[in-house]
């Protein structure tokens, strides 16, 4: 009865706008059942491959991030002694465990230790997380004035160990990274 009365006032525009919006109505009805199940597959399907692949994006990029941090600590260490001719250190900032930190210092006294008042603090560097190690084969990288790399017996070579230790032993070699310092004080980070 409705529609009549609407015919009766509007004429044949009326019809159009009904037969409009009936038409629009239905293509506002939604997702079916079936669409939104095979949209949830294909996403499940998807992220069970990228996740994978996202953790080995983290581990990678971790692992570079703290070996860049030591080869920036050595060129650090190395433009300082140059540029002061004087003895440059990257030293632990605890003992001997690279771990826990390192300090890169110009070591006014000469004494291969950084100390409070007399030498120049240039940089910190903090622990590393729990599940990286990083082992050395010196206590310390010491570069002359010239830039060259020194130890208590002369020019000396040094190689710093970054490794995880939350992986397979499958993966180590992979997620393991190394920092050589040549006697020259050239400083290279290696994969592996």
């Amino acid at each position: 009865h409705r529609k009549q009365d609407l015919y009766r006032h509007c004429g044949t525009t009326c019809q159009g706008v009904l037969a409009m919006t009936r038409n629009t109505l239905r293509h506002l009805r939604g997702f079916t059942l079936i669409e939104l199940m095979v949209t949830l597959a294909i996403v499940a399907v998807l992220s069970m491959v990228a996740v994978p692949n996202f953790t080995a994006f983290q581990r990678n990029s971790e692992l570079s991030s703290v070996a860049n941090n030591f080869v920036g600590a050595m060129n650090t260490a190395r433009t300082e002694a140059m540029k002061r001719n004087a003895n440059a250190l990257v030293a632990p900032t605890t003992g001997t465990n690279w771990a826990d930190g390192w300090s890169v210092f110009v070591d006014v006294n000469r004494n291969g230790t950084f100390d409070v008042g007399t030498d120049v603090l240039v940089t910190t560097y903090p622990a590393l997380p729990t599940y990286l190690t990083a082992t050395a084969s010196a206590n310390n990288a010491l570069f002359n004035g010239s830039g060259y790399s020194f130890d208590s017996g002369g020019l000396s070579n040094l190689t710093i160990t970054i490794a995880r230790n939350d992986v397979p032993a499958a993966e180590t070699l992979e997620q393991t990274r190394r920092i050589k310092v040549a006697t020259t004080g050239r400083v290279r980070s290696c994969k592996g």
